[in-house]
């Protein structure tokens, strides 16, 4: 099984969509990495970028959107309605799948070392990573926000970092954790008294004597009283239950809901369990049309096809390119697994397990390299819209552009380079494997090649949109020197193919 990870960054920017795109490339730019959604209120000042991914990976793209966040903003002049220490404000991940709580933790304890020594922030551990009990609670950990918290850093120890200097820069502190799914929901009055929305929220939290595991606050957006909240739980105190008090207790107030928002995403599982609560219905997942579909067993990659088929750029060749050589992958992992186990190949047994090792290696990365294609793509396009009105702006985006384009290549020879030893693994289990197969290894051969070229194409056209001519160099040169391989290998894991073919005559 995967393993996944959910990381869900809050950074102190909602209003500049420059400074946003430039620290969410930053993650986009790690790969393995999804960035799922991205979302930002003015109001607030603030973003919450949602993002999946193997543990390392996910961690990665966290320090390198931390430092980028460092970089791009000031706290001494940020001003929001959301409570906030710094510029990247808080950071958990998430276990989803394969991956346990406690190993979250030391994945927030890694990462808060990191932040600590190399970028000089001041960490604090949260939640199920904290190392004291008053650090649990998110609030607590928060209290004074960062006016507060440089005014006592340095002199008060109660308020000592878990990690890095015990004083405030420009990008305040930062607190990450682990955690289980968090909703961060908010409901709308229909009323601008803010004193409404605060006396519902003290209600409704927990720490005030309302519901188990809901956070509140009362807040004024755009001269509209919300209700700002965190279900910490939602199989335990579902939003349904939590909605209907908040318009209860708005009901004596004179007040009512307009409307709410999710911030970032939520599990499907909570908005049925709010459908089945508010239709009255006994529903389970498997009478919602898409669960079914999404347990069909049609193998079709039919959204990926519509996605290259669409008029976006991306997916393109990059990706297609990726996708058959993760073809090539799978299927040398398939002969390899067909030729395991049977009497007549015991004497290769040996070798056709290490086949399938070493293919299944290949099929993960190329997998990973069909997002991380487009992202690459994305990438560029993000760099080249940046703003260049003023010469340090022009620099700026000139630097960007360039290490997005480094980048944009560098995908597609490692894409390349994977190709190349994956025709040489289809040649080896080609020559050794199940003849029943023969047909599946001669397919994969040619994925292999397809492979390769197209991403080759994708090195070029890259290659010559970077400044530094050596870099540039070097990666075509490389490239000559993969193609030779892959023609070698490609030519012997056809002849293998033919030699062994079925009842060839001799």
């Amino acid at each position: 099984m995967r393993k996944i990870v959910e990381c869900v960054p809050n950074f102190s920017e909602g209003r500049r969509s420059e400074v946003i795109e430039q620290i969410v490339q930053a993650m986009r730019a790690v790969a393995g990495v999804r960035v799922l959604d991205v979302q930002s209120d003015a109001a607030h000042n603030r973003t919450v970028v949602t993002t999946v991914g193997p543990p390392e990976a996910v961690a990665e793209a966290a320090f390198q959107a931390i430092a980028q966040a460092a970089r791009l903003i000031d706290m001494e002049t940020h001003r929001g309605e959301h409570p906030r220490l710094g510029a990247t404000d808080v950071v958990p991940f998430v276990p989803v799948q394969g991956v346990t709580m406690e190993e979250c933790v030391e994945l927030a304890r890694q990462l808060g070392r990191r932040v600590g020594e190399e970028l000089g922030i001041p960490v604090y551990l949260y939640e199920a990573a904290a190392t004291r009990p008053d650090r649990v609670n998110l609030a607590d950990v928060r209290r004074g926000e960062y006016e507060g918290l440089k005014a006592v850093i340095g002199t008060d120890p109660s308020r000592a970092p878990d990690f890095g200097p015990a004083r405030l820069g420009s990008a305040g502190a930062t607190v990450i954790g682990a955690r289980p799914f968090l909703i961060a929901f908010n409901v709308y009055l229909n009323t601008a008294d803010v004193e409404i929305a605060q006396a519902i929220a003290r209600a409704v939290r927990h720490s005030s004597g309302g519901l188990r595991y809901v956070k509140a606050l009362g807040l004024l957006v755009d001269g509209q009283a919300q209700v700002s909240m965190n279900l910490t739980d939602f199989s335990r105190t579902p939003l349904h239950r939590v909605v209907e008090m908040v318009r209860r207790e708005a009901a004596r107030y004179g007040a009512a809901i307009t409307h709410s928002e999710l911030v970032g995403m939520a599990p499907q599982q909570a908005l049925l369990d709010a459908a089945a609560w508010y239709l009255q219905l006994d529903l389970t997942p498997q009478q919602v049309l898409e669960n079914r579909l999404s347990e069909a067993s049609d193998p079709t990659p039919t959204a990926f096809l519509d996605a290259v088929a669409s008029e976006a750029p991306a997916p393109g060749g990059g990706s297609a390119a990726a996708l058959a050589g993760a073809l090539a992958a799978a299927l040398t992992a398939m002969v390899a697994r067909l030729t395991a186990g049977r009497k007549r190949y015991a004497d290769v047994q040996g070798q056709v397990e290490a086949i399938v090792a070493q293919a299944e290696r290949l099929r993960a990365s190329l997998t990973a390299a069909i997002a991380q294609d487009a992202a690459a793509y994305d990438n560029v396009l993000a760099a080249c819209r940046l703003p260049k009105e003023t010469a340090a702006e022009g620099v700026a985006r000139q630097a960007a552009v360039e290490a997005a384009t480094v980048h944009a290549a560098e995908v597609p020879l490692a894409t390349a380079r994977q190709a190349v030893e994956a025709v040489e693994l289809v040649r080896d289990v080609a020559r050794i494997g199940n003849v029943n197969a023969l047909t599946d290894a001669g397919t994969a051969a040619y994925m292999a090649q397809a492979a390769f070229e197209g991403a080759a194409f994708n090195v070029r056209i890259n290659a010559g949109q970077v400044r530094d001519a050596e870099k540039r160099n070097a990666w075509l040169e490389e490239l000559e020197q993969l193609r030779r391989r892959c023609r070698q290998a490609f030519a012997e894991a056809v002849a293998a193919v033919e030699e062994r073919w079925p009842g060839k005559e001799t």
